[in-house]
């Protein structure tokens, strides 16, 4: 149980997908205007990562390992993400059409959402269990959802701000902020490691 603590904790905080690896970065910047949305994306993007972990991790471990096709990684893995997003979005359309509305573009996007596809890998590569597997895959989307949450907070401060030079506003000042969100992050390097030493 510790170690599946550790692998979440450090999943959400030290080695998050977006601020420290830098992966999932199109719905971070597109999705995180309003708080709302930005939610969504994170709720939606963890979900699929969930059910991605739990579709590919038996079907490396029982199809393409025992077939001795692992090459067929990625392609395999990509098939599977797109058929779960599609799942989502029917989900979405459904249940709740207005935050299915909310993400517009970015919805269909997940699907080719590196973060996704790299959870999938590195919990592969990482040679973990299907419960590890998990663990990192649900602390890898809460992460994302934490960092769109908060770069949701400070992209709207940056936006209402009247001080910001006209040349300024809008992109150059949206990636500046979020490398300074990206920079917070950093300071968690090695606390996990001396919380559960």
């Amino acid at each position: 149980m510790k170690e599946l603590l550790v692998i979440i904790l450090a999943s959400v905080f030290v080695n998050n997908y977006v601020l420290q690896k830098f992966l999932g970065i199109c719905p971070f910047l597109g999705v995180s205007k309003k708080l709302d949305q930005a939610t969504g994306m994170g709720i939606a993007v963890t979900f699929v990562m969930l059910v991605a972990t739990a579709v590919t991790w038996p079907i490396q471990t029982y199809v393409l390992e025992s077939l001795e096709i692992e090459y067929m990684q990625t392609i395999v893995f990509i098939l599977v993400i797109a058929a779960l997003v599609q799942f989502v979005e029917i989900v979405l359309k459904k249940y709740m059409p207005s935050l299915h509305k909310a993400l517009g573009v970015y919805l269909p996007l997940i699907t080719t959402n590196c973060a996704v596809l790299g959870v999938t890998i590195n919990n592969v590569k990482d040679e973990y269990g299907f419960a590890q597997s998990m663990a990192s895959s649900l602390g890898c989307g809460l992460g994302f959802l934490l960092a769109m949450v908060l770069f949701s907070g400070v992209r709207s401060r940056v936006d209402n701000s009247a001080s910001i030079p006209e040349s300024f506003k809008g992109i150059p000042s949206t990636l500046l902020a979020a490398s300074i969100v990206s920079m917070a992050f950093f300071g968690f390097s090695g606390v996990i490691d001396n919380l559960f030493a």
